[in-house]
């Protein structure tokens, strides 16, 4: 179950990127991110509605209300780098690096935490964290751009830290984390609007699309979550890093961007791995 959660998260995670990269080509990065934020609190206050899951917060380090808090302000970072770096043009250069973050939580999991996997397992892992990097499309037979690189890093360091705030909050309570980040998050945004006085150029046409962003954003989070609840840290995030595969193949479906041979090297690997976790977990 934890897998199959994961693995769904990914691939939510790689369609809202897609879209939320596309966006930010024609609207300012903060405004595609601002807003869609907003409707992923929206979308997660509907469901703690209707599930009446709700827990009184505490200032508890391994509490939901602290992690959740620390993980919106990080991912706010890291999706504001990885949405201007995709704006670029360079998603062969951005993607690639910002994939890499999942060797901050997977860190946490197997050298703080003590997640024990065995040595296939371990091939598994290293297996889908390197083909999930190469079937992002790493190019650089155009050299390696300054700000492309850094915004990507950026990227990685704030999904990173993000991802490892959430798995702990989660563990107390994983809705409840999820939308304490989005509410952080909106706290940003406001006073970047307040600043800013408009929306850059938002027409109500990009509302349906920025709202689908939000809640495919908030629920790839979500289970992303549940599943570090149901397994091994570890395990859930080498899996649910490889969104930069759902990004590529929707830029090759509907930006007719070409794959390269690295990248279909990188789909197997990825396959592989996850075949050979799913196989011995």
């Amino acid at each position: 179950m934890a897998s199959i959660l994961a693995l769904f998260s990914s691939l939510l995670w790689g369609s809202a990127d897609y879209h939320a990269g596309n966006l930010s080509k024609r609207l300012p990065s903060m405004v595609v991110l601002g807003i869609n934020q907003a409707f992923g609190l929206l979308f997660g206050a509907i469901l703690i509605l209707l599930t009446a899951n709700w827990k009184a917060p505490t200032f508890a380090h391994d509490g939901y209300l602290i992690n959740g808090a620390l993980a919106g302000l990080c991912g706010y970072f890291g999706l504001l780098c990885l949405y201007a770096g995709l704006s670029t043009g360079r998603m062969g250069v951005v993607s690639p690096i910002s994939s890499l973050s999942v060797l901050i939580p997977l860190f946490f999991a197997l050298v703080i935490k003590g997640d024990d996997l065995s040595t296939p397992v371990m091939v598994g892992v290293v297996a889908a964290v390197i083909g999930g990097f190469l079937a992002s499309g790493p190019e650089i037979t155009q050299g390696l751009p300054l700000k492309p690189v850094l915004l990507a890093l950026g990227a990685a360091l704030g999904f990173g830290t993000a991802l490892t705030f959430m798995a702990i909050g989660s563990q107390d309570n994983s809705l409840l984390t999820m939308v304490t980040m989005r509410a952080t998050t909106l706290i940003v945004s406001v006073g970047f609007f307040l600043q800013r006085k408009n929306f850059g150029g938002m027409t109500p046409r990009d509302i349906p699309l920025l709202a689908g962003i939000g809640i495919a954003d908030f629920s790839a989070n979500l289970l992303l979550g549940v599943a570090t609840t149901k397994g091994l840290v570890s395990i859930a995030m080498v899996l649910g890093s490889l969104y930069p595969i759902a990004t590529a193949v929707l830029a090759y479906l509907f930006l007719k961007e070409r794959l390269h041979k690295v990248q279909y090297v990188g789909v197997l690997l990825a396959v592989g791995g996850v075949a050979l976790i799913s196989a011995l977990q």
